[in-house]
């Protein structure tokens, strides 16, 4: 497990998954995985190597971005990780600079058998609230395919509001959505 603080919500643990990790996830090291993690992982999660492989290459080059990197959201009565979430980058990348100054990108999955069961939502607000505390982000960002009727409804029901369009060279086109964080409401 890495060394950034855990997230906590009423049912949830965010937990920062490290290079040690997320390189045991590529090898389909299993067991070992699931003990870096100190929850039993699905086999779901060993099926989405190549944006691993692209979070691994950020945390070598910059260990700086592990707070901000993928976390496993852990229902902590079973300890199981039941998907992932977490910032595509550090806050205020160059490629938001035109759409969404000071803002940041997060992104997230509930694996199959335990969507529906709110805790897509539970985990996004435990990430935002997190990075609120942080005084460094202005907005959030979600890019979500026009298809995802459920990403959608969670933009909306979060607040965010469809500030543009990108296509995206892997999942296509998709509709990119805006939040402000408290403080830049306040």
């Amino acid at each position: 497990m890495s060394n950034a603080t855990i997230i906590h919500s009423e049912r949830l643990e965010l937990i920062p998954m490290g290079p040690d990790l997320l390189k045991a996830s590529l090898r389909q090291e299993k067991a070992a995985a699931s003990d870096l993690l100190g929850a039993a992982i699905p086999d779901e999660w060993f099926d989405e190597d190549g944006w691993t492989a692209v979070r691994l290459e950020q945390l070598l080059e910059n260990p700086d971005f592990q707070p901000w990197c993928v976390r496993a959201i852990v229902l902590r009565a079973s300890r199981e990780m039941i998907g992932h979430i977490g910032f595509h980058t550090q806050p205020d990348p160059a490629y938001l600079a035109d759409i969404a100054p000071g803002g940041v990108e997060f992104g997230y999955t509930v694996f199959t058998a335990y969507r529906r069961q709110g805790y897509a939502e539970e985990a996004s607000r435990a990430l935002m609230a997190w990075a609120e505390g942080q005084s460094v982000v202005a907005r959030f960002v979600l890019s979500i395919s026009p298809e995802n009727a459920a990403s959608l409804a969670l933009a909306q029901k979060l607040g965010f509001v469809r500030i543009s369009e990108w296509m995206d060279e892997e999942d296509g086109l998709e509709w990119v959505f805006a939040r402000e964080t408290v403080q830049t409401k306040g």
